[in-house]
């Protein structure tokens, strides 16, 4: 809270603003909503990246207090800008600022753009949104009238920075300068892997931590990342949106997962996702079992002849050439030699 305040009066807001995040998350910097937002100011991660937020492999910037606080009130300061009143930056930071401004346009008399005018027009969680957060400065202002009995907050947690040059696991770290994994976590919520990137880095550490740090730096020894990491299909879920999501592409999952037909994917199933850069290649044995007598093989629903010749260690163009193709269009039962 402190840090939040600070920031606020630096940019010129309104230090109630601080309370937005008991709305948006509870204070919980990893909470996630049903939308995909994420962390205390709750990002999506499209209007994140709009406000200079990263989001890769490593590291989710959203989930980083600090720098989702000024996104944050980069975002406010924006929504001021447009709608001037500040209960309708609410409502536009809660639903988005195009869906607000098509409520004002879509008046034809009477024109107004007050939230309490727009009260109806709003969605039904915005419309609960602002006032929502309007009760909770009433309590916060008199607990004791609305019969809360409020402790006196934490101390923000006291930390240093050092730099990083080389990937390395908080595991090691918190090992090399005697605090718990789980402390050090909680100072660097970002990093997605509980390990530093392969690029330098600003890792926050206890107080009073830097020398033991530096002393053992050397000795702490370089993390490699996984080549894939383990998704659970969510329900809903396509090999199109995992593989945006983990920025890979449907046939990479396919390969790695020796799926037959894309489409058969399950919620609760767990898939190995393959990270960028990775090489894919399908398991032999599995490759084996398909083929026919002969070393023939039955086109399958979602074949192509580029997941084929992956599937099969070969290439395209020598399964053209042995079976006559003149194009690359299947059909499904068709029959195709496969070169050994």
């Amino acid at each position: 809270m402190p840090m939040i305040l600070q920031a606020l009066k630096e940019a010129g807001l309104p230090e109630d603003l601080a309370w937005l995040p008991i709305i948006e998350s509870g204070f919980k910097v990893n909470a996630l909503s049903k939308a995909r937002a994420l962390g205390l100011w709750q990002f999506i991660a499209s209007t994140g990246q709009k406000f200079g937020l990263k989001r890769d492999t490593y590291i989710d910037e959203r989930l980083d207090p600090e720098k989702s606080t000024a996104a944050a009130i980069a975002y406010l300061k924006e929504l001021h800008q447009i709608f001037g009143d500040w209960t309708t930056v609410l409502a536009g930071y809660n639903c988005g600022e195009g869906t607000v401004l098509k409520k004002i346009r879509s008046q034809k008399i009477n024109y107004l753009d007050n939230f309490w005018d727009l009260f109806q027009l709003l969605p039904y969680e915005t419309a609960l949104y602002v006032p929502k957060f309007l009760a909770t400065l009433h309590i916060l202002n008199d607990p004791v009238k609305y019969g809360f009995d409020l402790k006196e907050p934490d101390s923000p947690d006291e930390y240093e920075t050092v730099t990083v040059q080389k990937p390395v696991r908080l595991r090691e770290v918190a090992a090399a300068i005697a605090v718990s994994e789980e402390d050090l976590s909680a100072l660097n919520p970002e990093l997605r892997q509980n390990a530093t990137p392969p690029t330098k880095y600003l890792l926050k550490i206890p107080e009073g931590k830097t020398g033991a740090f530096l002393a053992h730096i050397k000795d702490i020894p370089s993390w490699s990342p996984p080549e894939y990491v383990y998704h659970k299909v969510r329900q809903g879920e396509s090999l199109s949106v995992i593989a945006q999501k983990y920025r890979t592409s449907v046939s990479r999952i396919v390969v790695m997962n020796n799926i037959r037909e894309r489409d058969l994917i399950r919620a609760g199933q767990t898939l190995k996702v393959p990270l960028r850069g990775t090489v894919v290649r399908s398991t032999p044995a599995a490759s084996r079992a398909e083929l026919l007598t002969g070393g023939k093989y039955r086109v399958q629903e979602g074949d192509s002849l580029w997941l084929i010749s992956r599937r099969f260690n070969t290439d395209v163009k020598k399964i053209q050439q042995i079976n006559k193709l003149k194009d690359t269009l299947l059909r499904v039962g068709q029959i195709l030699i496969i070169p050994q």
